[in-house]
C-alpha cells in the first residue's frame, strides 16, 4: 500500500445564475441555483474539507458559502480564480458558443478586452499551484466557473477541451487528487445532473 500524500481539490462550478449585462462580478444565484447550492453542501459535507478558496465573483462564493458555514471555515477569495474575461464588448449576444469554441481552438486568440485561453490558464494554474504547494495533504474546495475550471484541468490533461466545457453543468463538482509533485492522479465527477 502506498504512503503517498495526496492533496484533494474539489472544484465546484457555481450554480445557476441569471446573466445580467455589466454585473459579471455581482450577480448571484437564481432560486434554482440556491436550491442546488444546498445540494452541493450535502454532497460534500462528509468529505472532511479543510479549506475553501474561491473566485471573488458572487455566484461562485454563494455556491460554496453554505458548506463553508457548516464546517466553520472561512472562504479565501483569489482574484486569479475568477472567470475568463470573454470580451469588453458583448460577444454573448452575437454567438456565445462559437465565440467560446474559437477561444479553445486558437489558444492565443483573444477578443478585444478579453483573455486568451493561454492568458486565463496561466493565471488560474498559478493560483492552483500555490494552493497545492501551501496545503499539501489537505482537502480543499475551489469555488469556480466553467471556463476557467476547464482551462485548469486542460493544463494537467489536454483532453479537457471545448467539448468538456460544453458537457459541464451548473453547478458541477469534480474531485481531483494530486501527488506530492503536483501530478494529477485521479479525477472523479461527484455531481449528477438532473437528479
Amino acid at each position: 500500500m502506498s504512503n503517498e500524500v495526496l492533496t484533494t481539490l474539489y472544484f465546484v462550478r457555481h450554480a445557476e445564475s441569471e446573466y445580467v449585462e455589466g454585473l459579471e462580478r455581482e450577480r448571484g444565484l437564481t432560486e434554482q441555483g440556491k436550491h442546488d447550492a444546498e445540494t452541493v453542501s450535502c454532497l460534500l459535507l462528509d468529505e472532511s474539507i479543510n479549506l475553501f478558496y474561491s473566485s471573488p465573483y458572487k455566484r461562485a462564493l454563494d455556491t460554496v458559502q453554505g458548506l463553508a458555514d457548516q464546517v466553520g471555515a472561512e472562504i479565501v477569495t483569489n482574484e486569479d480564480l475568477r472567470e475568463r474575461a470573454l470580451s469588453s464588448s458583448n460577444v454573448r449576444h452575437t454567438n456565445f458558443q462559437s465565440a467560446k469554441r474559437k477561444l479553445y481552438e486558437d489558444r492565443s486568440f483573444a477578443f478585444p478586452g478579453g483573455e486568451s485561453s493561454i492568458q486565463a490558464q496561466q493565471r488560474a494554474v498559478q493560483a492552483i499551484s500555490d494552493i497545492l504547494e501551501r496545503h499539501s495533504g489537505q482537502k480543499i474546495v475551489i469555488g469556480t466557473h466553467g471556463d476557467v475550471m476547464t482551462l485548469i484541468f486542460n493544463y494537467y490533461d489536454e483532453s479537457y477541451d471545448y467539448g468538456f466545457w460544453g458537457s459541464t453543468s451548473m453547478p458541477d463538482i469534480y474531485k481531483l487528487e494530486f501527488n506530492e509533485n503536483h501530478k494529477l492522479m485521479h479525477v472523479s465527477r461527484l455531481w449528477e445532473p438532473n437528479t
